[in-house]
Parts: structure tokens; C-alpha cells; sequence
């Protein structure tokens, strides 16, 4: 790595503190998301005087600074970064850190520790931090001198946002941040060993593209590789050119407009019937860019087992982990992709898209009537609450949710028009998740609304983040559905244990006195006539909005496909299944 001039062109001797403020400025960083503690307090003290270069937002939680880095990252194609102290700084950083490595999220997470010769001494605010994060970041190192700190930082986020992204921690010495350096900085291009994109080899290429053309009922399975490679504009083309419908993981939605033609909806337990119906009728199943989840899948025994299935994805570990493909296309998809496209055929498949259609006019009639559409008596639905928000902004917020079943009425009822619209918590499914990643998504997309749906459980769980709202002036609109439970596991019990309500039942607060405690706006809803205008004003407010909408109590999310079950054992409510309704 060569060495070159800092940030500010001098190569003067500095500490360690400095160094670190001035690597993140080469690294392009201009916001950052933290909590200052003893251990990290000379970084803090350096951070003084770039104030006016970097933005340093200061959160009520550490966990909440992992998550606001995580909004941040996914809407604005940046490396998100956090900065904790020690011990329960660091430890409380844990959860986010776990979240973003299941969702490839890229982050660089900067940890202070105690000083190198008091390690391992069970001192104040010591931590493993290393042996705890390992299993759950691509890269996790400890700073122990001063003069390593510009050489970390510069691996760190080359390995953070290369390759398949995800999250990287620097562990840094409290005197390695107060020890002098004669400073230099070069960015890393290259690491031994460390192949982030892997040629594409054509002979694989052929071999997909032979199997498509030879397709009478092709199916795609749209992931967020596909975003995270910046790749939407290749696979339209794709998807386009070979007439090719498809359905998208929880985190690919948004990858292709909701309302383009060839789109199925999503995929999984409460996905769309008709991508999971299709799943097992199609003859070639084409994964891009996703890594068959359980939660996508239902039982691998009984899940495409009719189809030749091709798997394009940058990282060799997810081929064949959980489904077996017949052609494996290793790559990134902005790369792969075009290369496909150019080998298949034009095509039309207007009877396999009809297929599609009827599934649709199926799950309108039975589950999404009722839900979006209710008639003008009874307690407000979860889902019209989501449709209207989403008819208001024109499809053109960026909808981030919290864990549960508003999630899931979130990812089914708010459509997009362009891509890194939907930030949710997809792989680790994180409770309190929510609202600080919609701060950090304003901070990524600041032109943008920013739509948080949170229930009364999740958003409990980091409420202290409304004090990073009164503190900044933060403009996002929050939509708590607030059914006084924990709907999700509600739901489970009353469809697997019996109706045996244990410990789900919420007591709540008055949330919108404690919004306006911190300064936010809020609106309480319960009736349905109210629900429009009450929108109208969230939409047009200037900062922070908490729109509460009492929704009914026992709300069930349908289509569900049980856990363990095929993907064609579809639950639709009133105690029927999709095979009820396809035998009459």
C-alpha cells in the first residue's frame, strides 16, 4: 500500500485520534452515527475540530448507532460507520452488527478499548471485543499501536463495501489513539488472498442461458444482490428481454418498480401466492443474487423440486448451501448479468404470465379485499393503513420498518417506483430496529420521505431515539399500528398453541404524549373517516410526525405459509388453504 498525503495535503506528526478522523475523511466519510464513553473519548476530543468535515450524530444507544448506519448504508450506497466506547459500548453494538452481517450491509463499526497493557486484566470496561465479534463480521481486528490505525482503516472499508458487503470492527486501544505517528495514507485495492468478485466463467454462462432458452416457464427469484451490485437497469434487461416474471425476496424489493408487468410480488412466508404457487410449476428457477432462506423456501424437500435451477451470486459459499442448482453463475450480477442477456433468445410467455395474473385475481379476492378495502365498520386494518401512506407519497418514499407483522403488511402493501426504497431488518428479523434506521436513512437519502412503520413491541425497544430526533430536528414520518400486542407471536399462538396468549398482551404508554414530550408532532387515529386527513397532515408537516393508528387487536398477516411447510401450503384465513380454493 503506498503511502500518500492526508486529507488536509501535510504529513505531519499526529495522534492516533487525528489519524483515525483523518482515514475516515479519506475514506470519503461525512456522517457518522455514536456514543462517546471513556475509552474512546480521545477520538471524540479529535472529532471537536473536524466538525464542520464530518457529521457526527449522537444517538441514545449504541445499538441504535449500528442500526442508524445501517439505514444510512442501505439507502445511500455508502459504507455506514459507528463509533463506541468499550465493554457495554462495544457489546451494545452487537445486535446491529449480527443484523448487518445477515443483510450484507456495508459498515465499519470502531470500538475504543483499554489500554494495551491492561489487556486481559478484567479491566474497567473491558471487553473481548474480538472474540465476540468474529463470528459476525467479515473482518474484526484490534489496534494496539498507533501507527497501524491509517493501514486498518483503509482494509477496513475495502473489505466492507467490496465483494459481498457487510461489517467490519476495529477494536482501538485507548493508547493507541492518544500515541503520536508520522501520518500517511493509501487506500487498499488488494488483498492476498481476498477475492471480493470472481470472474465470471462463460462456460457456466452458456450452459444458464441454454436452459432458459429451452424454458417454457422460467421464474426468477430477485435478491438484494442485485441492489447492493447497483445491477436494477441489468436485470430489467434480462428479465425484459426473456420475458421472464419473477417474485423478490423481502430484501430485493424495490430492485424493479412494484408495478412493472413481469412483477410477481414477494416471495416467503407472507409473500404473494403467486411466485410461491409458481415456484413449484415453473421449469427453470433463476436465483439472482439471493441465498435461499428458510423463510423463502418452506421444507428444501419439497421446493422446486420440478425445476433445472441456476444460482447467480458473488459469494461460492451460498451454492448449493441450502438448494442444489443445476448451473451455478458466480459473479456480480451487474456483471454476469448482461452477459446472459446478450446469449438468450427474445422471448414471449404469455400463458406462463397468465398463470401469474389469475394467482394475483386469487389473493386479491380472498386476502387483499378485505384487508385493503374493509368495508366502513369495524377496527382499522394494519394493511390500509400501509396503502393509503404509500398512495399518499406517490410510491416514492423509502418505507423502513421495524420486526413483525406491520413488517409484513409493510413489504406486501407499500409499492416503490425506484430502487433502495425499502430498508427492513431481513435475515437476524431485529426488534427496535426501526426507527433508528430511518434516522439513519434520512441522513443517506435527505431529499427523500422517509416512512417508518413500527409496532408497539419494536418501537418500545428503541423509543430512547426519539431524543436523537429532538436533538437534530430529524424529519421522518413514524406510523406506529398499535394493536396492544406482540402481533407475530400473537398470531402463532392462536394458529399453533391454542390460543394460549402467554406474555403477549402489551400495556402501553400514551405514545403520543411521549412523542410530543420529545418535541414530535403526533395524531392519534382510531377511526376510519379520520385516517386520510391524518395522513395529509403527517405528509405535510415539516419534521418529525408520530401518527398512532389503533388497528384491530387480533389482525392476522394472510397469505402464511406455516413454517416447515412447502411453499404451496398456503394459509389464506378462515381456516383455508390455497388447495381449498384451487379444488372448486
Amino acid at each position: 500500500m503506498e503511502p500518500a498525503k492526508s486529507p488536509s495535503g501535510d504529513l505531519g506528526v499526529i495522534s492516533g485520534s487525528e489519524a483515525l478522523i483523518k482515514s475516515l475523511l479519506a475514506e470519503g466519510v461525512d456522517t457518522m452515527f455514536g456514543y462517546p464513553g471513556g475509552a474512546i473519548m480521545p477520538v471524540f476530543d479529535a472529532l471537536y475540530d473536524h466538525k464542520d468535515e464530518i457529521k457526527h450524530i449522537l444517538v441514545r444507544h449504541e445499538q441504535g448507532a449500528v442500526h442508524a448506519a445501517q439505514g444510512f448504508a442501505r439507502v445511500s450506497q455508502k459504507v455506514g460507520v459507528a463509533l463506541v466506547t468499550s465493554g457495554p459500548g462495544a457489546t451494545n453494538a452487537v445486535t446491529g452488527i449480527t443484523d448487518a452481517m445477515m443483510d450484507s450491509t456495508p459498515l465499519v463499526v470502531i470500538s475504543g478499548q483499554v489500554i494495551s497493557s491492561l489487556l486481559g486484566s478484567d479491566a474497567f470496561q473491558e471487553a473481548d471485543v474480538i472474540g465476540i465479534t468474529q463470528p459476525i463480521t467479515k473482518w474484526a481486528y484490534q489496534v494496539r499501536r498507533a501507527e497501524e490505525i491509517p493501514w486498518a482503516v483503509s482494509r477496513a472499508f475495502y473489505i466492507a463495501k467490496s465483494g459481498r458487503p457487510g461489517p467490519v470492527v476495529l477494536d482501538i486501544t485507548k493508547d493507541a489513539q492518544i500515541n503520536k505517528i508520522d501520518y500517511t495514507y493509501g487506500k487498499t485495492s488488494f488483498i492476498r488472498s481476498y477475492i471480493p468478485f470472481p470472474e465470471p466463467e462463460m462456460e457456466n454462462i452458456k450452459a444458464a442461458a441454454e436452459l432458459i432458452n429451452q424454458a417454457k416457464k422460467p421464474m426468477a427469484l430477485v435478491g438484494q444482490g442485485v441492489i447492493l451490485g447497483n445491477a436494477e437497469n441489468e436485470l430489467l434487461a434480462f428479465l425484459e428481454k426473456g420475458d421472464i416474471p419473477f417474485g423478490s425476496t423481502i430484501l430485493g424489493l424495490s430492485a424493479i418498480p412494484s408495478g412493472h408487468p413481469l412483477n410477481g410480488g414477494m416471495l416467503g412466508m407472507h409473500g404473494n401466492i403467486a411466485p410461491n404457487m409458481n415456484t413449484n410449476d415453473c421449469d427453470v428457477l433463476i436465483a439472482i443474487g439471493m441465498r435461499f432462506d428458510d423463510r423463502v423456501t418452506g421444507n428444501l424437500k419439497t421446493y422446486a423440486k420440478q425445476a433445472k435451477i441456476i444460482h447467480f451470486d458473488i459469494d461460492l459459499a451460498e451454492m448449493d448451501k441450502n438448494v442444489k442448482t443445476n448451473v451455478k453463475v458466480l459473479g456480480n450480477a451487474k456483471e454476469t448479468l448482461p452477459l446472459i442477456t446478450e446469449l438468450i433468445e427474445e422471448r414471449k410467455h404469455t400463458d406462463w404470465i397468465k398463470k401469474f395474473r389469475q394467482y394475483e385475481e386469487k389473493e386479491f379476492d380472498r386476502v387483499i379485499k378485505a384487508e385493503l378495502f374493509p368495508e366502513n365498520g369495524g377496527e382499522l386494518k394494519m394493511g390500509e393503513v400501509v396503502h393509503k401512506v404509500s398512495e399518499a407519497t406517490g410510491h416514492t418514499a423509502v418505507c423502513v420498518t421495524d420486526v413483525g407483522q406491520h413488517q409484513m403488511m409493510a413489504t406486501r402493501y407499500f409499492k416503490s417506483s425506484q430502487t433502495r426504497s425499502m430498508v427492513t431488518s431481513g435475515g437476524l428479523g431485529t426488534m427496535g430496529f426501526g426507527l433508528p434506521a430511518g434516522i439513519g436513512a434520512k441522513y443517506g437519502a435527505p431529499d427523500r420521505t422517509i416512512c417508518i412503520f413500527v409496532g408497539d413491541g419494536g418501537l418500545q425497544m428503541s423509543i430512547q431515539e426519539f431524543g436523537t430526533i429532538l436533538e437534530y430536528n430529524i424529519d421522518v414520518k413514524i406510523i406506529l399500528l398499535n394493536n396492544n400486542f406482540l402481533g407475530m407471536v400473537r398470531q402463532w399462538q392462536e394458529l399453533f398453541f391454542d390460543e394460549r396468549y402467554s406474555e403477549t398482551h402489551l400495556k402501553n404508554p400514551d405514545f403520543v404524549k411521549l412523542a410530543d414530550a420529545y418535541g414530535i408532532k403526533g395524531r392519534k387515529v382510531t377511526d376510519r373517516k379520520e385516517l386520510d386527513g391524518a395522513i395529509e397532515e403527517m405528509l405535510a408537516h415539516k419534521g418529525a410526525f408520530l401518527l398512532e393508528a389503533v388497528v384491530e387487536t387480533k389482525g392476522m398477516v394472510y397469505p402464511m405459509v406455516p413454517a416447515g411447510g412447502s411453499v404451496t401450503d398456503i394459509l389464506i384465513g378462515n381456516g383455508q388453504t390455497m388447495s381449498d380454493v384451487e379444488t372448486h
